[in-house]
């Protein structure tokens, strides 16, 4: 009967039955025969009868062989899995789990004939749920188990475990950031999160896969650990451990490696002379710290670079005449003499000799002796040759002086020979390479150096040694009246620099790239309308304004797509902005290639009044002037607490093709002539808009108990080897792009976070935030802020027109062997609301690293395209549509749907649309993404009393 069964259900692709005509009786009979047959098999048949070895009908067999034995198996998330196994010869096969046989029903089973040996072959098939696994409860993991049989007896395959995989978010040791001498051997440790399977483990340095084959130096242990084997100036990176299984990939927190060079002294140079010429003084030589010069924070030299050695020169003595003599008697040539001596004192020390003559003479005979007195002309002459100083010149001299004058002249004539020649040469290759005239201006044309820069910013590996001391040095404050400081002028509220982030986007799907170069008409569909593609200059404005947007975006805060009639949407990770375009917003059979981007550049945020201030990030999409059929949806974050009351005056600001801010519609003022509306939530908000462009919110306080949410941050170094130790303090719009950048800046620039973030309500008082530093540890620390506490204007926090604005507390400690930290920073509104950060930090090890989970690439998806980009299925949002376009006499129609939703406020923006309920959905969609709750959507349908709406919507999803 057996061998019936099998053979009639030979080919179905299920489970073997029985003959239909068969009857009843004969089938009781059969099930208690296998019943009967499957309990004695062996151990594991208990309770279950024994087959007979052979059949009389059936001629011999051999045990069943398995081609195919099931194999371990492991489930992600909720999909099922499927075990295989397939035997021969075979008259029965099944599956049992958990030492239970398998329903019939839940096999699949094919059969058919090997063509070789004429044997017939068996597969069986059986799927797994997760929820299978789950409800086994037992030391064991859920396992499965094949049986053959066939007439020469049964043979049992090998057990096939199922698992739920799943690896966890936490690292259970992450590595550690640490500044190493040159040539050190290097241990960054890691062991990754708990797994089934076990993850994977590979190790980036600067976002790059390390790869020990290619670089020697490096080593990963059977344990995942990282070794240096020895540190090089090169390994000074940020080093990050990613852990990767079927389910998930998760990065560690990043460990900063700074390889740092001791400083070591030069040799002595040479004694210098005396600084003094005369008397007391001193000469030196010095020795400098370059051999070789401490780098990366390492240790300077210890020593004098400054020898100095006492010295006592002699003064020279200048040589003085003294008195003359006596005239000697008159002589036969009526000449007498006298003399002196340089002896009054003598020169001495290179002292001056005297000047003027030793020896003097005149005539003694008042003019009597002609003779003699020609002959006391030449012997007067002869005296002053002969014993006097005389400063004429000899002949030699002479001589000497006449030559050195010609050679000098001779030297002049040539140099300006060559230089005219030079000067001449130059200027006719100047006048023939002039291309541009402004160079016949007499001026040269600024080169801006930030464009060309911008690739290698984004690619190079950070400076650690300048972010190392970017807030190196202490930060003093002067007293004044109130004691505290006021910081408009402080430097300590300069901007941190404008740090470029490199993004690296592991989700496989659409990321933008850094060049859009080429025309806008290239990027779009061929299948645009014309009047997307035209030459006419408001097109050719968009199209410039559309490419600067584009290769000035930062790739970090941008999502880029192709999307058709069927819609979808594009999301900025981890920023609270995304733009959805609905199913039918794009025309029939055309392409846009879309774009959303979060605008971080100063110079493209409004200008704002007193009292106004920008509550949302500004937010570009695109193309510009894209024809769309119905409304899109961008979101993006605000800052506004809104709770009911007129305590704001909301604006939606558009900037035009003349980058000009121009006002689109005030919120809770929209009519039938605004082309936008604006749903506002308590975080977020929702521009329901034809027109892309570039937009943002402003806000206008209408009372003093208006209020803006704060985001207050704290960061510190990962690392700190100096003495001093700076505590960064962000106060920031309560928008996630704003949290995101601070966290992407201090990623990069080495810090980490103190604590977690906290909110703060911000008044429009006009007081104030103050910000104090309590409980330091006087023993071992000591803080350099001179006043009790630091203020940030209130203009400065309401306005938002400095972005990344922060104080700095610098703490000094007064031993290195001081790494544990403990204090207390209290933020306050002056006469107003307060937050209290308790800090509990390690100075030598990183113990608390930055959060990164607004940076985790996990994700960082930009782009869904087509329905699995919205929650409500299209054939069910058809027939919603349809049931609830139509007005009801009962009510129960769109306008009871918006209500329920909340989404009422201005029931003529949807009235004006072709299908008010599809746009209502298109709302919820936004409000919602990504995990809107359906069976919420059911109830409000139920409590509609539309049921004819309800069962599909339950059930089809």
């Amino acid at each position: 009967m057996m061998g019936c069964g099998a053979q009639t259900d030979r080919g179905r692709g299920r489970a073997p039955r029985f003959p239909a005509e068969m009857p009843s009786v004969s089938w009781l009979l059969l099930f208690l025969l296998l019943d009967v047959g499957f309990a004695q098999v062996d151990d594991d048949f208990i309770g279950l009868g024994e087959l007979p070895e052979t059949f009389p009908s059936d001629p011999p067999e051999p045990l069943p062989v398995f081609l195919m034995e099931p194999e371990e198996a492991y489930i992600v998330k909720n999909k099922p899995v499927n075990l295989y196994c397939k035997a021969t010869p075979a008259t029965q096969i099944y599956f049992k789990c958990n030492s239970e046989w398998v329903h019939q029903k839940e096999h699949t089973v094919e059969e058919r004939v090997d063509e070789n040996s004429g044997l017939v072959v068996r597969e069986a098939s059986i799927e797994i749920t997760r929820q299978q696994v789950e409800e086994l409860f037992g030391p064991e993991d859920f396992w499965c188990q094949c049986v053959a049989w066939s007439s020469a007896g049964t043979t049992k395959s090998r057990k096939a475990h199922v698992r739920i995989a799943y690896l966890r978010k936490t690292f259970d040791q992450e590595p550690l950031g640490k500044e190493v001498l040159l040539e050190q051997e290097v241990l960054l440790q890691c062991r990754p999160p708990e797994g089934i399977p076990a993850a994977e483990v590979e190790w980036l340095k600067n976002e790059e896969v390390i790869d020990p084959a290619d670089d020697r130096n490096f080593y990963i242990t059977i344990d995942h650990n990282l070794i240096i084997k020895q540190a090089r100036l090169s390994d000074t990176a940020n080093y990050t451990c990613v852990a990767k299984n079927i389910v998930a990939k998760r990065r560690s927190t990043t460990a900063t490696v700074i390889v740092y060079v001791n400083g070591g002294w030069s040799t002595w140079t040479e004694w210098s002379v005396c600084n003094s010429r005369c008397g007391r003084g001193y000469q030196k030589r010095t020795r400098s710290c370059t051999n070789p010069a401490p780098l990366n924070g390492g240790s300077i030299c210890e020593g004098q670079g400054i020898q100095k050695l006492p010295c006592n020169p002699l003064c020279p003595v200048d040589g003085l005449w003294t008195e003359w003599s006596k005239w000697s008697t008159c002589g036969t040539e009526c000449t007498h003499y006298r003399r002196r001596e340089c002896s009054a004192p003598a020169p001495k020390n290179g002292g001056k000799d005297c000047e003027g003559m030793v020896l003097q003479s005149k005539n003694c005979t008042d003019g009597l002796c002609m003779q003699s007195s020609l002959y006391q002309k030449s012997t007067e002459a002869n005296d002053e040759s002969d014993f006097g100083n005389s400063l004429a010149p000899s002949t030699d001299d002479v001589a000497l002086y006449v030559g050195i004058v010609i050679a000098v002249i001779l030297c002049l004539v040539i140099s300006v020979v060559v230089a005219l020649f030079i000067y001449r040469k130059n200027h006719r290759e100047f006048s023939s390479d002039i291309i541009d005239s402004s160079a016949l201006n007499g001026g040269f044309q600024p080169v801006s150096i930030k464009t060309a820069r911008k690739a290698d910013l984004l690619t190079a590996p950070p400076d650690l040694t300048s972010a190392a001391a970017m807030y190196r040095g202490p930060v003093y404050a002067l007293h004044d009246v109130a004691d505290k400081i006021p910081m408009t002028n402080s430097p300590l509220l300069d901007p941190l620099p404008n740090l470029k982030i490199k993004v690296y986007n592991s989700s496989g799907l659409v990321t933008p790239q850094d060049d859009l170069g080429g025309e806008l008409s290239s990027k779009l569909s061929p299948k645009l309308p014309h009047c997307l593609l035209d030459n006419s200059d408001s097109t050719m404005g968009r199209r410039t304004q559309t490419q600067t947007l584009l290769r000035t975006r930062d790739p970090s805060c941008t999502a880029l797509g192709s999307f058709s009639s069927q819609g979808g949407q594009l999301i900025v990770p981890n920023s609270g902005v995304s733009l959805l375009i609905p199913a039918g917003a794009i025309p029939q059979g055309r392409v846009y290639e879309m774009y959303v981007t979060v605008q971080r550049k100063d110079n493209l945020r409004p200008s704002v009044e007193d009292g106004q201030t920008v509550l949302s990030p500004i937010v570009s999409c695109g193309p510009p002037g894209a024809l769309l059929t119905r409304p899109v949806i961008i979101t993006m974050h605000h800052c506004a607490v809104c709770d009911g009351q007129q305590d704001w005056l909301i604006q939606l600001k558009n900037q035009s093709q003349q980058n000009q801010w121009e006002d689109v519609v005030v919120v809770g003022e929209e009519n039938f002539t605004t082309p936008c509306y604006i749903q506002m939530d308590e975080e977020a908000c929702h521009i329901l808009t034809e027109t892309l462009g570039t937009y943002c919110l402003v806000g206008q306080s209408l009372s003093a108990a208006t209020i803006k949410r704060l985001k207050l941050a704290i960061f510190g170094p990962v690392t700190c080897p100096a003495m001093e130790y700076h505590i960064r303090v962000y106060c920031l719009d309560d928008t996630q792009d704003a949290l995101k950048e601070v966290l992407q800046m201090e990623k990069q620039m080495g810090g980490k976070l103190l604590d977690e973030p906290k909110t703060l309500n911000f008044k429009d008082s006009t007081h104030n935030l103050r910000l104090s530093i309590h409980d330091v540890p006087q023993p071992l620390w000591k803080s350099k802020l001179l006043a009790k506490y630091q203020e940030l204007s209130f203009q400065q926090v309401w306005t938002g027109s400095q972005r990344n604005l922060h104080c700095c507390f610098t703490l000094e400690r007064f031993s290195v062997s001081t790494v544990d930290l403990s204090c207390k920073i209290c933020v306050r509104q002056v006469e107003g609301e307060g937050q209290i950060f308790q800090l509990d930090t390690t100075l030598s090890e990183d113990s608390q690293s930055i959060d990164t989970s607004l940076l985790d690439p996990a994700s960082n998806i930009t782009t869904l395209v087509g329905p699995n980009a919205f929650r409500i299925p299209l054939s069910i949002r058809q027939k919603l549509c349809g049931s609830l376009d139509a007005p009801q006499t009962r009510g129960n129609d769109w306008r009871m749907l918006a209500h329920k939703l909340n989404l009422d406020r201005y029931l003529n923006y949807f009235a004006t649309k072709s299908s008010p309920t599809g746009v209502i959905l298109d709302l919820w969609e936004a409000q919602h993404f990504p995990d809107g709750n359906l069976s919420r959507l059911a109830q409000v349908l139920e409590e509609m009393g539309r049921h004819d709406s309800l069962v599909p919507a339950a059930t089809d999803h």
